[in-house]
């Protein structure tokens, strides 16, 4: 602790009111130091510091340099793509991103190069030790110490040859939750700027869910979230499991979502977290890898997931010690041969013929027409169409029909990937140009289609940043990763997919008119469900796929009631309807108004002219023909049964009671008579 400054003029009892002489000697304006740097520079004090001491620094030897850098090898190969885009986010705000070790040693660091400059000055270069007890107060040491993220700024940094500086400091946790490192960025404290804590604690969650998803890539590793689109994002939770359900790990998204930290969790398995055994998981995955599985956490929340898996994980689960071929349904069977041989290609073989696109609609069949015709021409294809109208399951059959079919067709949603994550995901990133040892980076998507099929879906919104770069692939056949000097060669075949109009996003600025001439080789539109006049032969085809061996038949009726609809979500939007409808029908032939869903049913209401009169109109239809005389062979009592009446209620209420009647109490078929629905039929009866 320090007794005395160099003038002799302040000395300090404990460090508990360091701060406190501070304040009183001038040196800290009151209120400027948020309650965690206070606590700092009482530790600074306790460290023997002087505020005015001088910028000495003794940056490590090479050879120590490297030894650092060996002990954290993980940590810097999967940062340093990170850094490069993060830096890419905030070039020429005179920034400089620094990554450090957990001894507070920095290892690397980008930045502008006027900058740099200035950074130096102050140490602020790799082989420097940055710690607290070395450098005061500062976001990179006081994370360190802390375990938190940290921003300092300005005067809040105890040596004052570090206060033109302001600093946003996060801490990096390895996949077994222990404080590998720092990510910081800093400038000038005079460009303070709220938002660079946020960039860099996003770019700290790309490196953790790297270098996690790295560590047990021989692991089953689950990815999950209670909003499905945020599965296979920064957002996602990620947890490694062996090959009995043990929880290995997770990441701190996964921690959050289950509710519990790391060392809460140690000891949990898969059944304990999702309340069903992970061979659960396995048969779903045998069956349907690529598919998602829909999952409750034990505090009731409903999550949607998917796996990454090696095929021997489900060759070891469908051994005949666990269960026997013989014993397994006959759809497995084959599944089980497919996903052993090629997991990679499984999209790609499944579903597979172009015929299965035809179902009678004549745009259809044009679109097709076209596509044939160019099919291994080297031509680019662009598909157009709504949300929904099947613009993969179309690129993913000109691939299986294609002379690519035996190789990967990889699609990417350019819309789904976070900004910050795209670059990297479609480009990869190179290790060892860092390391300079194994290559163990990511080789990201575009070489991963090598030899097949590249389907960037959403295309149009792709950031304007990368479209250069996707441009050169295009035009050159090469990809260069994030951090490598060196260019692979790549030989891809390139479908894209839009639902919006890019001629128009070229002529507002958002999209490059050089790739769109070059993606523009053959463009076809999808016709939206409403145009299509295959509804009838789409549904049957869809039951088939849905009912298994025994599909169930559709009622005239709810045909009637799909040809009305005006269907905003397209095929994607029957899929789902019909799934649930063969469920809620299970155990019957026919699916029926009752088995849909009461939404969709009012939204049929709703499309329709003068809807919102609808309802009543069926009722009192019902009621007139109830209460009407007529030559029918209805039984006399009926005839009579309702006095004359204007009363529109009592009309509806007479036509419930006697279709319930005719029905005898069946509410739904009561419904059905009606035109309406059972829960608006139960609305009614209720006094």
């Amino acid at each position: 602790m320090k007794q005395a400054n160099s003038s002799g003029g302040l000395e300090f009892g404990t460090a508990g009111h360091a701060h406190d002489v501070l304040r009183n000697a001038g040196l800290v304006p009151t209120g400027l130091l948020p309650t965690a740097i206070e606590l700092s520079w009482e530790r600074c004090l306790g460290y023997g510091l002087d505020n005015d001491q001088g910028t000495d620094f003794d940056p490590l030897e090479r050879v120590l340099l490297a030894e650092q850098i060996e002990k954290s090898r993980d940590l810097l190969t999967h940062a340093q793509p990170v850094m490069d885009v993060l830096f890419e986010q905030i070039v020429d705000t005179q920034n400089v991103v620094v990554l450090a070790n957990n001894a507070g040693y920095i290892l690397h660091s980008c930045g502008d190069p006027e900058f740099l400059t200035q950074a130096e000055k102050v140490a602020l270069a790799p082989g420097v030790e940055w710690s607290e007890a070395n450098r005061g107060t500062n976001a990179i040491g006081t994370a360190l110490v802390m375990a938190a993220p940290v921003v300092v700024n300005g005067d809040q940094h105890f040596l004052s040859a570090n206060r033109f500086l302001t600093c946003s400091a996060s801490p990096i946790f390895d996949p077994h939750g222990q404080l590998s490192g720092i990510l910081d960025v800093s400038g000038d404290h005079r460009s303070s700027n709220r938002h660079t804590m946020a960039l860099v604690r996003m770019s700290v969650q790309m490196i953790e869910n790297r270098m996690f998803a790295s560590a047990f890539n021989e692991m089953l590793t689950l990815r999950f979230h209670a909003r499905p689109e945020f599965v296979g994002t920064l957002c996602e939770g990620m947890a490694a499991f062996s090959e009995d359900g043990t929880l290995l790990s997770a990441n701190r998204n996964a921690c959050f979502q289950f509710g519990q930290n790391l060392a809460q969790l140690r000891g949990a398995n898969f059944s304990s977290l999702f309340g069903q055994p992970i061979s659960r998981l396995l048969d779903h995955l045998l069956v349907r890898p690529q598919d998602p599985m829909a999952l409750t956490l034990s505090s009731g929340v409903r999550v949607q997931a998917r796996a990454d898996f090696r095929t021997s994980h489900l060759r070891r689960h469908s051994r005949p010690s666990m269960q026997s071929e013989a014993a397994l349904p006959q759809a497995v069977v084959p599944a089980v041969a497919a996903v052993a041989a090629d997991q990679a290609h499984a999209p790609s073989r499944r579903n597979c013929p172009m015929e299965r696109l035809q179902t009678g609609d004549p745009q259809i069949d044009a679109v097709l027409a076209k596509v044939k015709k160019v099919i291994g021409r080297d031509i680019p294809i662009l598909i157009q169409g709504e949300t929904g109208t099947g613009k993969e399951l179309l690129a993913n059959a000109i691939h299986c029909v294609g002379p690519r079919a035996a190789k990967a067709f990889i699609a990417v949603n350019c819309a789904a990937i976070p900004e910050g994550l795209i670059e990297s995901e479609l480009f990869g990133y190179e290790d060892g140009a860092f390391t300079g040892a194994r290559r163990k980076g990511s080789v990201g998507r575009i070489l991963q289609a090598d030899g097949g099929t590249l389907f960037l879906d959403e295309i149009g919104d792709m950031p304007l940043s990368l479209q250069a770069r996707l441009l050169r692939v295009l035009q050159e056949r090469v990809v260069m990763p994030l951090g490598s000097a060196k260019a692979y060669p790549v030989n891809i075949a390139v479908i894209c997919a839009t639902h919006r109009r890019i001629r128009d996003s070229v002529s507002s600025g958002l999209f490059r008119e050089d790739l769109y001439f070059r993606l523009n080789g053959l463009t076809v539109m999808l016709p939206p469900l409403r145009a299509r006049t295959d509804l009838e032969a789409l549904v049957a085809s869809l039951l088939r796929e849905l009912g298994g061996d025994h599909p169930p038949s559709l009622d005239p009726e709810v045909l009637s009631l799909f040809r009305k609809h005006p269907w905003p979500g397209n095929l994607r939007q029957l899929s789902n309807l019909l799934r649930t409808a063969v469920v809620m029908a299970e155990g019957e032939a026919t699916i029926r108004r009752e088995h849909l869903p009461d939404d969709f049913i009012e939204d049929v209401g709703q499309s329709l002219p003068n809807a919102t009169a609808a309802a009543p109109v069926d009722a009192m239809a019902a009621a007139s023909v109830a209460v009407s005389p007529a030559p029918t062979s209805a039984s006399p009592a009926a005839a009579v049964a309702a006095p004359p009446t204007t009363n529109l209620d009592d009309l509806t209420m007479q036509a419930i009671h006697d279709a319930l009647g005719r029905a005898h109490g069946n509410v739904s078929a009561a419904a059905r008579e009606l035109g309406i629905s059972r829960s608006t039929l139960y609305r009614k009866l209720q006094p």
